[in-house]
């Protein structure tokens, strides 16, 4: 694997660490209604619904971790592959059901990181 794979693979590993904290931690704090452009009162309605939102975000951290280290390259390969698709996918049918930016912010790294994956 590519020095390039394993630092894209990272970064969106990273990015969906940070969603989770946000989601499930600082969901109704300034930075993340900002950041999620929401208001203070449907934030704290929608708490619970964000932290269960959060923590898919960390199972997709941690399945990119997972196939980062895993000492089998293949099944490390495969988990990535996966992952990244999961990813993508979420990428794709939040920008059409949420907002147009979720396929930038999480769809490019993760098709980068998935195009880096697959032909390195």
């Amino acid at each position: 694997m590519s020095t390039l794979s394993i630092i894209l693979v990272s970064l969106v590993a990273v990015e969906h660490i940070y969603i989770l904290i946000m989601e499930m931690f600082m969901w109704t704090k300034p930075r993340t209604l900002k950041v999620f452009g929401l208001e203070k009162s449907f934030a704290e309605e929608t708490k619970a619904m964000a932290a269960n939102q959060g923590l898919y975000n960390g199972f997709l951290a941690a399945g990119l971790i997972f196939g980062l280290l895993h000492c089998n390259p293949v099944f490390g390969f495969q988990l990535q592959v996966f992952f990244l698709s999961c990813v993508l996918v979420a990428a794709v049918f939040g920008s059409f059901t949420v907002k147009r930016s979720i396929l930038f912010v999480q769809g490019v790294p993760a098709l980068l990181a998935l195009l880096s994956v697959l032909f390195s």
